[in-house]
């Protein structure tokens, strides 16, 4: 049985995930609302893919003979100014989540649970990547400015982002 200090930050992390599906969720309409369908298409990737990570660790926590304790999502913001601004909020969230799963990570460390230890390194290493595709974004964002040109075909580059669902590696 998992121990319950590992388990209610695992549940609390699940939170986090799916709320990080709902804020991608409220940039994919704005982006929609302002007929960039390209980065609300790349939004919605991202939104499914927080999803599976909450889902890799409800099914952990079961697997581990856990109880999955799902509480109440908070609302997402979802009023923006312009593209680079939510690609900003969005590298702030990711940020936000790595340190979340950090501490996720000592906490195993400190509980000597190294089942779980093992387990969320799959979670460091994609946090990684998150941070790295947002802020590959920020860049092209701040290199072409509000150049119309630039943003359509930004527009059309950000569409091609097609999802696979994440699954837990060992």
């Amino acid at each position: 049985m998992i121990n319950e200090r590992v388990l209610n930050i695992l549940n609390s992390q699940i939170n986090k995930e799916f709320y990080s599906a709902y804020l991608y969720l409220a940039m994919s309409a704005y982006f929609d609302e302002k007929g960039l369908f390209g980065f609300s298409d790349w939004m919605k990737v991202q939104a499914r893919e927080e999803m599976d990570h909450g889902m890799i660790l409800f099914d952990y926590i079961i697997e581990r003979d856990g109880v999955v304790n799902l509480t109440s999502i908070d609302a997402p913001e979802k009023t923006f100014e312009c593209p680079l601004q939510v690609f900003e909020k969005a590298y702030e969230h990711e940020k936000y989540v790595t340190s979340s799963i950090n501490e996720v990570a000592l906490l195993s460390d400190n509980e000597c649970d190294l089942a779980t230890r093992h387990f969320i390194n799959w979670y460091i290493s994609e946090q990684v990547e998150e941070e790295a595709n947002v802020l590959d974004v920020i860049k092209k964002l701040k290199l072409f400015g509000d150049e119309c040109t630039s943003l359509y075909h930004l527009d059309k580059e950000m569409g091609e982002r097609t999802y696979a669902q994440h699954t837990y590696k060992e």
